[in-house]
């Protein structure tokens, strides 16, 4: 957005999150500590810091993909997930789904994660037995679209992304910027409040990462969707993102939200985004 319009409503909401991991002899490795922040709705926000301090731990949590040692995560003003207390000292964990209960008991149990979340990440994570086509139409069947209207949301979200005429061709057969449109495809397919991007561009060349930012910043611009990327391009994060947030080296913590105030349409070789990550830094050498 960047041009003078401002996010209020918020959309995540972050509160002295931890995560640790089983270490040795029954010690715990912590990977984020007291981490706090939000993200308002239809925001586009960037995360950046060093290598292995909890970033994409970060995006799984947020995704309901795992639990949180303590601390909170909301989307629209509810929990991710459904917490309860474990066996006694063991941490929260999600409540289970029970095999003999009928479907609307077991809605009351639910495990995963309750909002609508798309996450890509950098490998695609296409399914490569399927065609284009078919890999959109199982990720509708699997959100309960109706199987009249797959059909229609298939082509709808293969257009979006300009994908149209390969609906046929297996992923082996597309180029690597093809196979994350694909899989950008299959995120949106499904009309998610937010999106999660864990390093998507890393594995494509140079000019086909530019096509794919292009493509992401239009795609957001359209669908109104919350978007938090992770990245190690400070450029890129620069580029993409309003607001920008600098993790420390692990154990994660928020050490500064930057705001990106540079109109959009911007070049690349601007030299405020030069500036941005130029101040960014140093706070990674920290």
């Amino acid at each position: 957005m960047r041009d003078g319009d401002s996010f209020t409503e918020p959309m995540i909401e972050v509160s002295n999150l931890n995560k640790s991991y089983p270490g040795r002899s029954n010690s715990a490795i912590a990977v984020l500590d007291q981490v706090s922040f939000t993200v308002a709705k239809g925001a586009f926000v960037a995360l950046v810091g060093p290598s292995g301090c909890g970033k994409s731990t970060l995006l799984e949590l947020l995704a309901g993909l795992q639990v949180q040692g303590s601390g909170g995560i909301r989307v629209a003003g509810e929990p991710v997930l459904d917490l309860v207390p474990g066996p006694a000292g063991a941490p929260l964990m999600p409540r289970r789904k029970y095999r003999f209960l009928p479907p609307f008991a077991n809605s009351l149990f639910r495990s995963c994660n309750r909002h609508n979340t798309s996450m890509i990440f950098q490998d695609y994570a296409v399914f490569p037995w399927m065609t284009v086509r078919q890999n959109l139409m199982f990720t509708l069947r699997m959100a309960g679209v109706p199987k009249g209207d797959r059909e229609s949301a298939a082509l709808q979200s293969l257009r979006l992304v300009g994908l149209e005429k390969e609906g046929e061709k297996y992923p082996g057969q597309l180029s690597g910027g093809m196979r994350q449109r694909l899989a950008l495809a299959r995120a949106l397919s499904v009309q998610p409040k937010i999106l999660l991007l864990d390093e998507p561009f890393a594995a494509v060349d140079a000019l086909t990462r530019e096509k794919l930012q292009d493509d992401l910043v239009r795609l957001w611009q359209e669908t109104g969707v919350t978007v938090l990327l992770v990245t190690h391009d400070l450029l890129e994060a620069a580029f993409l993102a309003d607001e920008i947030l600098v993790l420390s080296s692990a154990p994660g913590t928020v050490l500064r939200r930057i705001k990106v105030a540079v109109p959009r349409p911007q070049r690349r070789c601007a030299a405020n985004l030069a500036a941005i990550k130029d101040q960014i830094m140093p706070l990674l050498a920290e």
